[in-house]
């Protein structure tokens, strides 16, 4: 019987296609990638001279790449190839993206099959939807194939090209990248703006007014003085200063006045408008707005909620989740608009159907919206037995989205209400004009099944008064001023980046694709660019030196502008509007026609960066912050007593003890940019002037016991008496070598503030002998002695632990080292030694394994949390919460590990190896090029 051989990316997609084939199919996955271009190192001998030596591809012949498969996919690349032996046909069905193209086009070179090849796509992991694509197949195209190799090489140019500048003038092992250098730059110009933000303080009056017939009672808020507009938060600039002279603004003592005088009178309604509300549903969700939303109602990072989604589309839940398009299938729409009609009612869908045809300015392949699966949808209590916690909340959030894209628009009416209130009682002015909105909606249309999330403004003057439903009222009508009160306001920075209001950053500028969002915003967090605080983004100093010196030296590289018209570069060579070759060597070696520099010229006319400066933010008056190697710092570069204005002596006393050297303090990473004032700053020099506080002295050695807090938390020491210099020398010729004080960190429960001085005598005794035993030994002749060995307490890098000869044992907590007997340890010496650390009990059980029926649970392991069965084991990525994680995430991380095999270690290759390697280059090969050429003529 006729074998057919269909690869996909992933195990979990080939068990689901796997089960909608039948047997005459088989399924298997390449898990990813099966080749990349190799790092320097990874190149054989003789090709490391040669034109692909730099960057794995000849730049001066088409930017030709040269590929290997990884190491550890050569076991995976031998499973295909025998699988491939045995079939008939072969289908790669891998993603219909540039990304999938690739893959598929890296298998055909790799495999090298003498059988039909056949592209095999799909939207949606259905039984239809499966059987349709194996029956509609079509050839690779290479145009995707093009687009995806030009970013690639792109990249591997960027990155070998700038990353070493930035070793050699910020710091050893940082990268940059086309993306994520400018995602970056977004990041810290956000935190500039909030450095440089000056508040400013405005206040206004909020009164509860009743019509004089005992109506209902509303609120309004001052508006107007006088026919002046009372200044609100928006009319400041970012200097704290109002932007219209015009205005009213009042402080806190007007303020006050108003409110006493509008208390004291009686208001009359000025004027009533009515118009119509209308509100219509937001479209499905593209990768961008599925990111967003999931941010903000589930709390997902962008990397997680991609995590999810692709387990929900390899199960067949949902179509494909990297997509810039808000078209739905005509099945799409008609499966909506019946489920709308089901669920809610003839009236709540309108009589045509809605389509969000517009694609964002970076719109890719022609990629159907995030919808459910299938031509009929499941509805969240259809599929409520088979998914669970961030799978069935974002398959719920999807569902409703799409629903509601076909509903009918919401439809109410807005009144605003107009009152003045004479205050002259005030002195300084006769009239007050309050005013207030609210909304009525009379019909809900598409919010009864969905309405969009919000993310934080700094202005919250013009938040939506949906709902919010005001008496009758008309022209005229006389109010009881039930209560006013003067309410002050500080204006806000700029709001911190979030995950989800970066992506949607970056999708406004241009900047990235919709499968490099998650990746991108996760590379900045990992290279230690970026950190978090809540949701909020916060760049640390190393993403400042990084960026300054970007902004210096490669303007052009990290321009939002030219990033994005990269983007759409890549998009024209995929629309095969222009040439990979063409372009790339446009952007590495100039473009004549434009007079642009190229990439290689930049580099080459770096000219001198002073590595000092690009690492040095100023902080105001002689203070800055340096990025050193062991971390960030602040430095005081003018001395106290002198003015960092003119240089000029101004208390020659304190200048005189301030002496030449610059006074420094190392910055905790608690400490936010925007939180480094000159006031912070000198508060952490002044800790760090501070010699710590004096517990007592040592009664054995008389020396004085001091705690202190250091950059890697607090701790106690001794100190030990300067040497005496001999007579006639003024200061030694070198460092003084003697003995270096006793040191110990303070235990995890203990407090610097209240720590005494027997604890730190304590602390300072450690390690401790907790007892000698008789061990016995055997010698070379075989003859048996009795040795006497001391087991020692001791604290280490992987904590408390006990040591007896050359056998360590882990302790369970800091204050056995204090406490543990002889007998005890004897105890723990009796037990069978286990790996590692002391067993500790599962920080959660998932259940049993589908794949292996062994339960499974997550451990805290050496390394960090893991899952595991009892045979494999597979590390929590950093978006994992051990605490939170599902079973299903469990069980694919489980999966995963299994289908990539044990970890083999890149062992250099030998000559020979090398030889035949070459001989059999993964070099791209000419028959994809002519293949593209016959396409275009037929």
């Amino acid at each position: 019987m006729a074998r057919k051989l269909v690869i996909v990316e992933s195990p979990a997609k080939a068990k689901k296609i796997g089960e909608y084939l039948g047997t005459d199919y088989t399924v298997d996955a390449s898990v990813g990638h099966i080749r990349d271009l190799p790092t320097p190192s990874e190149l054989p001998v003789d090709m490391k001279k040669g034109p692909y030596g730099r960057f794995s591809v000849d730049v001066d012949n088409g930017f030709d790449a040269y590929y290997v498969v990884d190491a550890d996919k050569k076991k995976k690349v031998a499973e295909l190839k025998r699988l491939l032996k045995d079939s008939d046909e072969l289908f790669l069905a891998t993603d219909e993206d540039r990304e999938g193209e690739a893959i598929a086009w890296h298998l055909q070179e790799v495999l090298k099959p003498k059988v039909p090849v056949r592209r095999m796509v799909f939207h949606e992991i259905t039984k239809e939807a499966i059987q349709r694509a194996v029956h509609n197949t079509r050839d690779l195209d290479d145009r995707l194939v093009d687009a995806q190799e030009t970013r690639r090489i792109l990249d591997r140019l960027y990155g070998y090209e700038v990353s070493p500048v930035l070793w050699r003038k910020v710091r050893n092992k940082l990268s940059a990248g086309r993306v994520q250098s400018v995602a970056t730059r977004m990041v810290v110009e956000r935190e500039r703006e909030r450095m440089a933000f000056v508040a400013a303080s405005y206040w206004d009056v909020e009164g509860q007014f009743q019509p004089e017939s005992a109506g209902q009672a509303f609120a309004a808020r001052l508006t107007a003085v006088d026919g002046s507009r009372v200044a609100v938060g928006r009319d400041f600039d970012d200097a704290g200063r109002i932007k219209d002279s015009g205005l009213a603004h009042l402080d806190q003592q007007r303020a006050t006045a108003l409110a006493e005088a509008v208390n004291a009178s009686r208001g009359e309604v000025t004027s009533v408008q009515e118009k119509p509300y209308t509100r219509r549903p937001s479209a499905p969700f593209t990768t961008s707005t599925l990111q967003q939303e999931a941010s903000r109602k589930l709390r997902l990072s962008s990397k997680n909620a991609m995590r999810v989604a692709q387990r929900l589309y390899e199960n067949g839940y949902i179509t494909y989740m990297r997509t810039d398009s808000t078209t739905l299938s005509e099945s799409a729409l008609t499966a909506a608009r019946q489920q709308a009609r089901d669920l809610y009612g003839a009236e709540y869908v309108p009589d045509s159907p809605r389509r969000y045809e517009k694609k964002s300015k970076n719109a890719q392949e022609a990629h159907e919206a995030i919808r459910p699966a299938g031509d009929r949808f499941r509805t969240p209590a259809q599929v409520a037995g088979e998914l669970r916690g961030e799978e069935f909340a974002l398959y719920e959030l999807i569902w409703k989205r799409t629903v509601a894209s076909q509903m009918a628009d919401a439809r109410g009416s807005t009144a605003t209400v107009r009152l003045r209130v004479p205050v002259q009682e005030t002195g300084f002015a006769r009239e007050a004009e309050f005013s207030a909105s609210g909304t009525v909606i009379t019909f809900r249309g598409f919010l009864a099944a969905y309405e969009e999330g919000r993310d934080a403004t700094r202005d919250a003057s013009g938040e939506d008064q949906t709902e919010r439903r005001l008496p009758k009222l008309s022209e005229g009508v006389g109010l009881d001023v039930l209560r006013a009160e003067a309410d002050g306001h500080t204006t806000s920075p700029p709001p911190r980046f979030t995950e989800a209001t970066l992506v949607k950053a970056m999708e406004e500028r241009g900047i990235g694709r919709p499968s490099t969002y998650a990746a991108t915003v996760g590379t900045i967090q990992d290279r230690g660019y970026v950190g978090t605080r809540g949701t909020a983004l916060v760049p640390t100093w190393l993403a400042f030196a990084v960026t300054q010196l970007l902004e210096q030296h490669f303007p052009r590289l990290v321009d939002y502008d030219f990033t994005a018209s990269m983007e759409e570069g890549l998009d024209e060579i995929a629309a095969g509007n222009d040439q990979r070759a063409a372009w790339l060597s446009r952007f590495y070696f100039g473009d004549e026609a434009t007079t642009a520099e190229g990439l290689r010229a930049m580099v080459d006319n770096l000219g001198e960066i002073d590595a000092r400066a690009i690492s040095t933010i100023p902080i105001g008056e002689g203070v800055v912050v340096r990025v050193g190697r062991y971390g960030p710092y602040v430095e005081q570069t003018v001395p106290e007593g002198v003015d960092p204005a003119t240089g000029e002596v101004v208390d020659a006393e304190q200048a005189a003890k301030a002496g030449d050297t610059p006074r420094r303090a190392s910055i905790t990473d608690d400490v936010a940019p925007d939180e480094m004032t000159v006031d912070k700053a000198r508060e952490l020099l002044a800790q760090a002037d501070d010699d710590g506080r004096v517990l007592g002295q040592d009664p054995k050695t008389g020396h004085d016991i001091v705690a202190k807090s250091g950059r890697y938390g607090p701790y106690v020491t001794e100190v030990l008496p300067q040497p005496e210099q001999p007579a006639g020398e003024t200061k030694p010729k070198k460092k003084a070598t003697g003995p270096k004080p006793r040191t110990a960190s303070l235990f995890k429960d203990m407090d610097l503030a209240s720590i005494d001085l027997e604890t730190a005598l304590r602390l300072l005794s450690l390690p401790r002998v907790v007892g000698v035993v008789t061990e016995k030994v055997t010698g070379e002749d075989g003859a048996e002695t009795e040795k006497q060995v001391e087991i020692t307490a001791q604290n280490g890098r992987y904590g408390p632990y006990l040591k007896k000869g050359t056998d360590s044992r882990s302790l369970q907590t800091e204050q056995q080292l204090f406490d543990i007997t002889l007998e005890e340890a004897q105890q723990i010496y009796a037990e069978p030694k286990r790996r590692g650390r002391a067993a500790q009990p599962p920080l959660k059980e998932l259940g049993t394994d589908p794949a292996s029926g062994k339960p499974v649970v997550v451990k805290d392991g050496r390394f960090g949390p893991y899952v595991t069965d009892g045979e494999t084991n597979a590390t929590l990525r950093k978006d994992d919460d051990p605490s939170t994680i599902s079973p299903e995430r469990g069980y694919e991380l489980l999966a995963e590990k299994r289908a990539k095999g044990p970890t083999t270690r890149k062992r250099a290759a030998k000559k020979t190896t090398k030889k035949a390697t070459k001989k059999t280059a993964a070099k791209k090969s000419t028959a994809k090029k002519s293949t593209t050429k016959t396409a275009k003529k037929a």
